[in-house]
Order: structure tokens, then C-alpha cells, then sequence
């Protein structure tokens, strides 16, 4: 297939209506978004700022959509493929954008790991996506959002979501494999899961330790991630300081 695409994917067609300006929740700072831009980071206080006009325009429909932006099993640009596990998520979440830009958040990170670590960039990007995909669903079964819930409700709405994009089998059973453990770490230890693991970790350590207990935050860190960049990117953006050589016979996971 050559590199045509319709009108409806050709930026050259695109119109100024397909360019907006978004105010950054945190800071108010004016942010431009392109319609198929999910999210991007405010350049002033690096806030992730979910797009309101995402717009994946006639891919949303049109049945060649999957031909037209040469799909992850041609070998191709998975972007396409994002942006549409971006938009299913989101309509899962509908209005709740804390949740929207916690995937996002968690999207960046894994992506950023996966420059220095080994794994499938699929598998590691639709597990980010949809890790937390279950907990509505805990929510109205079990009044709770609590993890074991989450890995119980999320597997089958992310198998729908994968299935109905066409993901291989394989590819879709190891994201919910992931999903499934994403809080409890029983029974997976794949490099797509520790990438998953440490991405979710980056962005949940503020809210859950003092950020001024240097010394809490580095017990933590040293215990909880299982990959060296995630141990060392945490340890840049919370203890200020590069991660500490691990002691001999330490072993990483």
C-alpha cells in the first residue's frame, strides 16, 4: 500500500477549525492542539492536558479505517492504533478527566522507559492505555475501586476494546495478563509488565508518600521498581539525585 491517505487523515486537508487552543487547568497557559492530539504537556508547568476536541475523524467509522493507517500488523506506525485505545478509554471514562489524564500520565512514562527498555512498544502502550479500564466497572459491581476489583472488572473491557481493533490474540492476552496484575504483582514478571509497573509507580508516587522524606521516598523506590531506568527516572524526579549503584547480588526484575 502506498502512502496515500483519504482527505479525512491528509493534514494538507485539514482546516484551521481542526487547530484549537486549550487553557492549561493548572496555570492557565495556552496550550495548541491538533484535533488527533489526545493530550499534550503544558510547556509552562508540564501539567498533561487531556484534548476536549479529540477527533480521530472518519478512522472513528470508516471501515478501511484499519488499511488506511496501516495498522500495527502490516509492521507499520502503531500511533494510529493508539490514539484509537486513547479514544476508547476515554469514552469508558466519559467525563471523569482525573482518570483520562492518569492513563496519560502513565502512557508518557511507559513510553519514555521503553527508549531504554526492551519490550513489545504495543503491548506496553495498550496496557498504559487501559490498565485502570476496570474500575468504573468495580465501581457499580462492588461499590469500591480498590486494585483487586480493578484486576478482576478491567481484563474483559480492554479484551473487547483490543478485540474490536483487531490486536492479535497473543498481544491482547498478554495486556490482560497485565492489567490482571497491575496491582497485585502475583504472577506475571514479563518486561512489558515491569515497564507497566514502574510507569504507574512514576506517576502515583506523589500522592501516596511525602515528597519531603528523602529518605522514605528512597526506601520506597529502591523496593517497589523493577526496572533501572524507572528506578532511576524516579529517583531524578522525587529524591533529586541519581539512583544508587545496586548493592552486589541485588538482582533486577
Amino acid at each position: 500500500m502506498s502512502d496515500y491517505r483519504c482527505p479525512g487523515q491528509d493534514m494538507r486537508f485539514w482546516k484551521p477549525s481542526d487547530v484549537s487552543q486549550v487553557k492549561c487547568p493548572a496555570c492557565g497557559t495556552g496550550i495548541e492542539f491538533w484535533k488527533d492530539d489526545p493530550f499534550r504537556r503544558c510547556p509552562k508547568c508540564n501539567k498533561a492536558v487531556v484534548n476536549p476536541r479529540h477527533d480521530l475523524g472518519c478512522a472513528q467509522w470508516c471501515e478501511r479505517a484499519e488499511e488506511c493507517l496501516a495498522t500495527l500488523r502490516s509492521g507499520s506506525d502503531e500511533r494510529p492504533v493508539c490514539d484509537r485505545l486513547i479514544s476508547a478509554m476515554k469514552d469508558v471514562f466519559g467525563a471523569d478527566e482525573r482518570r483520562i489524564a492518569h492513563a496519560l500520565n502513565v502512557l508518557e512514562h511507559a513510553e519514555d522507559l521503553l527508549d531504554s527498555e526492551d519490550g513489545s512498544p504495543l503491548v506496553v502502550r495498550a496496557a498504559a492505555i487501559l490498565h485502570d479500564i476496570g474500575i468504573r466497572e468495580a465501581e457499580r459491581k462492588h461499590g469500591s475501586a480498590a486494585g483487586r476489583y480493578q484486576e478482576a472488572e478491567g481484563p474483559p473491557i480492554a479484551r473487547e476494546i483490543m478485540e474490536r481493533m483487531g490486536l492479535d490474540e497473543a498481544d491482547i492476552e498478554h495486556v490482560c495478563r497485565i492489567i490482571s496484575n497491575h496491582h497485585s504483582d502475583r504472577d506475571i514478571d514479563t518486561p512489558e509488565f515491569r515497564i507497566l509497573w514502574d510507569a504507574d509507580w512514576l506517576v502515583n508516587i506523589p500522592g501516596a508518600f511525602p515528597l519531603d522524606d528523602k529518605g522514605k521516598l528512597k526506601a520506597v523506590i529502591d523496593k517497589v521498581f523493577k526496572t533501572g531506568t524507572g528506578r532511576e527516572r524516579a529517583y531524578e524526579l522525587f529524591v533529586g539525585q541519581a539512583a544508587a549503584v545496586p548493592t552486589q547480588g541485588s538482582k533486577e526484575r
